[in-house]
Order: structure tokens, then sequence, then C-alpha cells
């Protein structure tokens, strides 16, 4: 599945998620990342993000599409970090 993940954290936390997932998925802007996991990779994540963050604090949204084909993605601006190589 593609997935992206957006986040909104206390800023005492961003650099531990910002690390953390980019052992799993491409960033592509500022609290921001995307791409191809399995059911299992994504479960890791969840588990992973809730040992990092502060439920009570901080926000995690995931978006789940079933593939990146489904996806239509434009950017406006500056590209921070072309994921298109990867895709």
């Amino acid at each position: 599945m593609y997935v992206i993940i957006a986040y909104d954290v206390n800023v005492e936390r961003v650099n531990r998620v910002k690390k953390f997932l980019r052992r799993y998925l491409h960033w592509v802007q500022n609290s921001v990342f995307e791409g191809e996991l399995t059911e299992a990779d994504l479960e890791e994540i969840k588990i992973g993000l809730r040992e990092i963050i502060n439920e009570e604090e901080d926000m995690i949204v995931i978006y789940r599409l079933r593939s990146a084909d489904v996806m239509r993605r434009e950017v406006m601006g500056v590209e921070k970090s072309s994921i298109e190589e990867f895709i």
C-alpha cells in the first residue's frame, strides 16, 4: 500500500520522529513522508511512533492508498525532496 504520513509534534520530538520515519519512508516536505509499505511495516511504524510522541500533545495523520498509481501527485513551488526516482 502507498502511505502518506504527516505530523505535528512538539519541537522536542520533531527530530526523533523525522529520524524514525526516514527508516521506512521518503521525506518530501517538513513533517511529511510518503512511500510504499507492507501492512507489517505500517504496524511497526505505528508502534514506534507511539513510543516517541505524546498522544495528548502531538498529532500523526496516516493516509493509506492502494498504490501510488491511484494517487495523483502535484507539486507547486520548489520540491524539497523528489521521490520520482523512488516511485
